[in-house]
């Protein structure tokens, strides 16, 4: 499976969440399991946890907007990885994988988000 989405950096991610303007034009997604985002979870990011796909992936078109840049979020960068490539095989153009995920981001951008 080649890849066909972009990346981008937990420190780039911390930037564009602090510019209001640039938050408001983000679709933030983070594909961790229900009890995973009750442990450490990034404000407005919209919960699709890959396990509950089949709940979720009839209505995506309906919840997210093909064109507009959406940034996904996992632990590790792993699952969305998964998520982006699944976006960007339904037509989604502008999806970015947060490499390292939430993980990285609580050891970079901000030691308050706990680590798990």
């Amino acid at each position: 499976m080649s890849q066909n989405f972009a990346q981008i950096t937990v420190e780039e991610l911390g930037r564009r969440l602090a510019e209001t303007t640039n938050a408001e034009k983000l679709q933030l997604v983070d594909v961790r399991e229900p009890y995973e985002i009750e442990l450490a979870a990034l404000p407005g990011f919209a919960a699709f946890p890959l396990s509950e796909f089949a709940e979720w992936s009839a209505e995506i078109d309906h919840r997210l907007l093909s064109d507009t840049e959406t940034l996904v979020l996992c632990h590790h960068g792993v699952r969305s990885a998964q998520m982006c490539q699944w976006l960007t095989d339904r037509g989604f153009t502008n999806v970015k994988n947060i490499v390292g995920g939430i993980d990285a981001y609580s050891m970079v951008v901000d030691r308050t988000v706990p680590r798990y």
